[in-house]
């Protein structure tokens, strides 16, 4: 579904991601892991198509099609989806609004009754007040409640993958339970899911198909849920090497 090839990347004139290689295939979960400042959010917003990042060199193919000449919304259209580190705060665009102009865009819209009953259904599900519906997105919202903000989004749009940029930071044991039945139906309906984390917690609640390391823009070890295991006991140090 969608595969890196030897990707490298620059941000304003730096390297941020080197040679990485990496395939999702249909209904996989894989895990990026890596310390602060080694390119997890750089991959994420460069797979989405900001502009800031500029792949020097190699390809994103989506569907074996390559999307790196595409901007976000074409992207977007096509099934990708990214639920931000820190969620973006917009003024004068609700929530409920910005949900319902979407699904528009990607010709999923049901009908005003038909949305709002699954809006509220789905609010429910990851716990977020329906006060926070109609307000301006994100503006005035909790860490804890942007990110279920962000997991309403996934369940609404439903992406075939979804690139999560640490999803669990900020969400509580029962927010995190409800994360853990989103990726089972997810799972159960052939979609996929990129997960970027600092921390093995998350797979308390998701078991992944591969787990990545990535230091320094470079994927320095790839394996199972064991690899997360073992960083939690030895930390990244063992690959800096």
């Amino acid at each position: 579904m969608l595969e890196l090839r030897d990707l490298t990347v620059k941000i304003d004139g730096h390297v941020v991601l080197k040679n990485v290689n990496l395939n999702i295939k249909q209904g996989q979960v894989h895990v990026i892991m890596g310390p602060n400042g080694a390119g997890k959010s750089s991959l994420a917003l460069t797979i989405m198509g900001h502009p800031d990042y500029k792949v020097v060199s190699g390809d994103i193919l989506f569907e074996n099609e390559s999307v790196k000449q595409l901007p976000a919304f074409e992207r977007a259209r096509k099934g990708l989806f990214l639920a931000f580190q820190t969620p973006p705060e917009i003024e004068g665009v609700s929530l409920t609004t910005m949900l319902r102009h979407s699904l528009k865009s990607l010709n999923k819209y049901p009908g005003y009754k038909q949305f709002m009953q699954e809006l509220d259904k789905q609010a429910m599900l990851v716990n977020l007040s329906k006060k926070l519906l109609g307000k301006s997105l994100n503006q005035g919202f909790s860490g804890g409640e942007k990110k279920r903000s962000e997991l309403l989004q996934l369940l609404l749009l439903n992406p075939k993958l979804a690139i999560l940029d640490e999803i669990d930071s900020g969400l509580d044991v029962d927010a995190l339970k409800a994360l853990s039945n989103i990726f089972r139906a997810r799972k159960q309906a052939s979609r996929s899911c990129l997960i970027i984390t600092h921390y093995s917690r998350i797979l308390n609640y998701v078991k992944p198909d591969f787990v990545h390391v990535l230091i320094n823009g470079e994927i320095k070890a790839s394996g199972d849920e064991h690899l997360a295991r073992k960083i939690e006991e030895q930390g990244f140090k063992q690959f800096l090497k």
